[in-house]
């Protein structure tokens, strides 16, 4: 018998699911198509808007589009380069990279950056699926200069799948973006859980190794952005943050970190704060313990790698969790991190909407969610943090609020 029970101590409602009184066992997890470049749309809201395109000239083989999106600021943009297999060297990719980065330059000189993502054509499904086979990032300031470094190898913001890639087991990508948190597990489980959060929206602070809100008493809330990072976002949310002198905790994906690792440098450079939101994307309670295991630490791993610094905190992908799941990440020493202030960005519900949510749900201790994909999200982000500094509200990482 299953059962769905609302979660009041979740500060969004979340809900809570178990599958019955005897011990929960893993599902099979099926072989699906990766959820591709598209943007998932929540039931009943908005498709998402149609991005500004650049046209090159001279128009460079291989190129798609190069869209470009703006943070109410500044203007960055991304080129989607597809290449047949006879075509898809690492020297003929990087050679095109080049030339779409320079002519995006000239087609727009107000860009602060432009990222460029190769793929092979015969395989590309689309930013949830197969990796790159190259990457390039060229901010503003370095255009008249990467070409040299470029070839001199001392280039740092370029990444290619030019040594062999981490082979990557058939898991099934979450198609659907965190919106309610969700329990499986026991009735015993799930009485524990329940006590566990009554006790954290009551006191705040980390219970149990989980993070449901921080201390009540403090106008304190923490920013987070999941799904992290996108090559056309992640610069924009980054800049909006530094003109607000906010920092904020990434939950990074360890896929797109692999083909995007300059990124991950770049938030230690802004001292933000780098988490754990596995390396694929997937459900993680119907996962075998090996398999949650490797997709925690292989992430815990790179992210460490790449950013010289220890991985604290872990969200489960669609705020889908068990009791294996937080043992296991409890000893990778993982908090689970979760949230009481959710205004729906991934929903393309409109600015004002994302906006009015917020407000509505902002709270001392609170943990906001966004995601690093969304448009309506980072156009409301500015008036969010407005908003919550008006309101005398610091606002800081999820490491800030435990500390």
């Amino acid at each position: 018998m299953k059962l769905l029970l609302l979660c009041a101590a979740l500060g969004t409602g979340g809900s809570v699911q178990t599958t019955s009184a005897q011990t929960t066992r893993p599902a099979p997890i099926p072989p699906v198509t990766p959820p591709g470049q598209v943007q998932p749309v929540a039931p009943g809201t908005r498709p998402a808007p149609v991005l500004a395109t650049l046209r090159l000239s001279p128009a460079v083989p291989g190129v798609q589009k190069v869209e470009v999106l703006s943070n109410g600021f500044v203007k960055a943009a991304h080129a989607l380069i597809l290449l047949p297999a006879r075509d898809a060297a690492a020297p003929r990719a990087l050679i095109l990279a080049t030339q779409s980065v320079l002519a995006a330059f000239r087609a727009d000189p107000s860009l602060i950056e432009v990222d460029v993502s190769v793929y092979r054509k015969e395989t590309y499904q689309g930013f949830g699926g197969p990796l790159p086979l190259l990457t390039l990032s060229v901010p503003r300031a370095q255009q008249r200069t990467f070409q040299a470094a470029l070839q001199t190898g001392q280039y740092g913001r370029v990444w290619s799948q030019g040594n062999p890639a981490t082979p990557e087991p058939e898991l099934t990508p979450l198609q659907e973006l965190e919106r309610l948190p969700v329990f499986i597990g026991s009735q015993a489980e799930l009485l524990r859980q329940r006590l566990t959060q009554a006790t954290a929206q009551t006191r705040g602070g980390i219970r149990g190794g989980l993070l449901f809100k921080g201390t009540p008493t403090r106008r304190q809330v923490a920013l987070t952005f999941d799904d992290v990072p996108h090559p056309l976002y992640f610069p924009l949310v980054l800049d909006a943050l530094q003109r607000a002198g906010v920092k904020a905790t990434f939950f990074v994906i360890g896929r797109n970190a692999q083909a995007y690792p300059y990124f991950v440098q770049d938030m230690v450079k802004g001292g933000h704060e780098i988490a754990n939101h596995t390396f694929h994307h997937v459900r993680l309670p119907g996962l075998s313990d090996a398999q949650i295991r490797n997709e925690l630490q292989s992430t815990n791993d790179l992210l460490t790698r790449l950013s010289g610094q220890p991985v604290r905190f872990f969200r489960p992908p669609g705020g889908q969790y068990s009791a294996r799941v937080l043992k296991i990440a409890e000893g990778l020493g993982l908090t689970t991190v979760f949230w009481t202030d959710d205004p729906g960005d991934f929903q393309n519900p409109g600015v004002e909407t994302v906006e009015a949510r917020f407000a509505r749900n902002l709270r001392p201790g609170g943990i906001i969610l966004l995601h690093d994909n969304a448009p309506d999200g980072l156009a409301a982000l500015p008036d969010l943090l407005k908003v919550a500094r008006e309101q005398g509200y610091t606002v800081s990482t999820a490491g800030a609020l435990t500390r």
